[in-house]
């Protein structure tokens, strides 16, 4: 049963539009590029809502060729760990600015720096362009001269969808793999045909439509079952440790249930964590409600111990 503060939020968000006034079934052209450009605009504006840096996080920007990113530090932390975090937005949404605060928490609670990096949104910058900006960023680590075995990816919805992408291009290219990952609602299978974009339609607090435009958005005329865009698809075998989070009540539940099934049977060490009556990224709500918290610090112990000097 759920907490009644998971319940509290859950009722505020599943009711947010008559709070704003709003018809819950207001119709969006989520192919529109202007409606992009407002989504965009509300995750900005939404930023802040987050509330302000923990005590002790000192923000230090960086350049990876034409891409902005930044360090989010820790106080005390080790320069020869980190954590590499690909933020969500459906490809087309999403920066430093929108996910600091989000990053933030995990950065606090596992007491290991994170690099947040904006990797190229579509629709302006189509498939492979978050790839490649994903991989640069990973390589940007390497280059700073800190051991993989001391890297955790994090990523949440298209960045955890993101993340795995990224995981099968390194093993592909032969490239050493960090020590493990935790995506959380990742998107894996852009092609929607999961069960649950039907049985959780009426629950999932994603707006309609807008998954199946950002496929579009993003793969252009790609085959929307390439792996390295859909990461379901792909062979799974000879990835690291994985740790997922997701929803029961999301439209992406089975994109994380049919994932591991498949790592799983690939010979991949997957654990897979649903929170049922749950929403899309709940563990990014950390500390609002108990869920959330337990969430945040099973993911804080999995990458201290990912990057501990005995791993």
């Amino acid at each position: 049963m759920l907490s009644m503060r998971a319940r509290l939020l859950k009722f505020l968000m599943q009711n947010r539009n008559q709070f704003r006034l709003r018809s819950k079934n207001e119709d969006i052209d989520w192919n529109s590029y202007e409606s992009i450009l407002r989504f965009r605009q509300e995750v900005e504006d939404g930023a802040g809502k987050f509330g302000k840096l923990p005590e002790g996080i000192e923000i230090s920007p960086v350049n990876i060729s034409d891409m902005l990113a930044e360090w989010i530090v820790p106080a005390g932390a080790s320069k020869n760990k980190a954590i590499l975090y690909f933020h969500g937005g459906g490809y087309v949404t999403g920066t430093c600015q929108s996910h600091r605060g989000i990053v933030a928490k995990f950065v606090k609670n596992s007491g290991i720096s994170a690099l947040l990096f904006e990797y190229h949104l579509a629709p302006e910058h189509r498939f492979p362009a978050a790839l490649n900006d994903s991989l640069a960023a990973y390589s940007y680590l390497l280059a700073q001269g800190i051991n993989p075995a001391q890297i955790v990816f994090v990523g949440d919805s298209a960045g955890g969808g993101l993340l795995l992408a990224t995981l099968l291009a390194l093993r592909d290219k032969g490239i050493v793999l960090p020590s493990g990952a935790v995506a959380y609602s990742p998107v894996t299978d852009f092609t929607c045909t999961g069960e649950s974009y039907k049985t959780n339609a009426k629950v999932c607090l994603a707006p309609q439509g807008l998954a199946y435009a950002c496929a579009k958005h993003y793969a252009g005329d790609m085959d929307l079952e390439f792996p390295y865009i859909s990461p379901l698809f792909g062979q799974l075998h000879g990835l690291v440790p994985l740790l997922i989070y997701v929803g029961g009540d999301e439209t992406l539940l089975d994109d994380s249930i049919r994932f591991a099934e498949k790592a799983q049977a690939a010979g991949v060490d997957v654990t897979l964590k649903i929170g049922k009556g749950l929403f899309h990224c709940y563990p990014a709500m950390a500390p609002l409600f108990p869920e959330a918290s337990r969430a945040m610090e099973e993911i804080s112990n999995f990458i201290r111990k990912k990057t501990s000097s005995n791993n």
